[in-house]
């Protein structure tokens, strides 16, 4: 079989999300929503945190910094799953297959650790709040964000040099949607065991030790949250951890099922679907559970809103309808 190892101006075939083309234009609207969703919502929240100086606060600083980058996240896979969808345009140099592999896997990472993060600000918040104003400062918050995006980027990096010096075989068509670890490991005529193991070594270092911890950080929140002899404490608690964990456990769950495993014989459209999970949908789903089911949020968007409409042209303050209209959305 003939070989090559693949430069830059070789190129891949995505072979995309499903087999049926009838499909491409009802699954192109739907996740053009969800993109448009994602972006809007991530913008809102960044756009809150900056202006309203109420928000200034360790807890806010980690949600707009996730927002950005879960803004840049869903920007590297979604846009050419579209244009794939859309156009039918499926190629894609080598050059561009690990650059985007290297986005994919760095930002993903990033979520692991800014999720830690957010997890240990709000133990530390509940658990020890005596201490929280004096070690959760601004230096410290700078430093777990810098440290999450260096960390991230540097476990981005393995992976992508690993896959690049690998050979192809003479198919150059990945069984996915975009270029991702398992399709390209299964397209090389390399021996991959060694590069498998790396990848499988690393993947669960990052994935269960960040899981791991921000399980145990929530078990201690729990805990402190049930010493507090207050119903409408523990109902207004319980209900922000239980739609965090659910995040939290739907990415990290379909994350695990894709890369802290040895090679599956799961089908490629199974695959493909759990990809979706983690790539489309949960970054949909959270800015809405992390911050704009929060009140703080909405009353500070509700009133950034109520100060920039008099600006408008043709805006009358008086026409108290449109307040009606705006209290009624938010």
């Amino acid at each position: 079989m003939y070989v090559a190892n693949l430069s830059s101006e070789n190129y891949f075939t995505v072979v995309g999300l499903l087999n049926d083309t009838d499909a491409n234009i009802p699954l192109f609207i739907v996740f053009l929503f969800i993109f448009l969703v994602t972006l809007c919502g991530n913008l809102i929240i960044m756009t809150v945190v900056i202006m309203d100086q109420s928000l200034q606060t360790p807890m806010y600083f980690f949600l707009s910094n996730f927002s950005f980058l879960e803004i840049w996240y869903t920007t590297t896979i979604v846009p050419k799953l579209l244009a794939n969808l859309l156009l039918k345009s499926n190629n894609i140099s080598f050059t561009g297959c690990m650059t985007q592999l290297f986005f994919f896997v760095t930002f993903g990472a990033t979520e692991c650790y800014l999720l830690l993060a957010m997890a240990y600000d709000r133990y530390m918040a509940i658990c020890k709040p005596l201490y929280y104003s004096s070690l959760m400062d601004t230096k410290t918050c700078l430093q777990l964000v810098t440290c999450s995006w260096v960390t991230g980027m540097l476990t981005g990096l393995i992976p992508a040099l690993l896959i690049s010096q690998l050979d192809f075989c003479d198919s150059r068509q990945i069984n996915h949607f975009f270029c991702d670890i398992p399709p390209l490991l299964e397209l090389s005529c390399s021996d991959i065991y060694l590069t498998e193991i790396s990848i499988f070594i690393l993947s669960l270092i990052v994935l269960f030790g960040c899981l791991m911890l921000t399980l145990v950080s929530y078990v201690f929140i729990v805990i402190s949250v049930l010493q507090i002899k207050s119903k409408s404490v523990h109902n207004k608690s319980f209900s922000t951890c239980g739609a965090h964990l659910t995040v939290v456990l739907l990415y990290y769950g379909t994350m695990i099922f894709m890369y802290v495993r040895p090679h599956s014989s799961y089908s490629s459209n199974m695959k493909k679907i759990v990809s979706v999970f983690y790539t489309v949908v949960t970054p949909g789903l959270n800015p809405i559970i992390y911050s704009l089911r929060n009140k703080e949020v909405r009353a500070s968007l509700k009133k950034i809103v109520h100060r920039m409409l008099p600006q408008f042209p043709g805006f009358k303050r008086q026409n108290l309808q449109v307040h009606r209209n705006i209290s009624t959305i938010f």
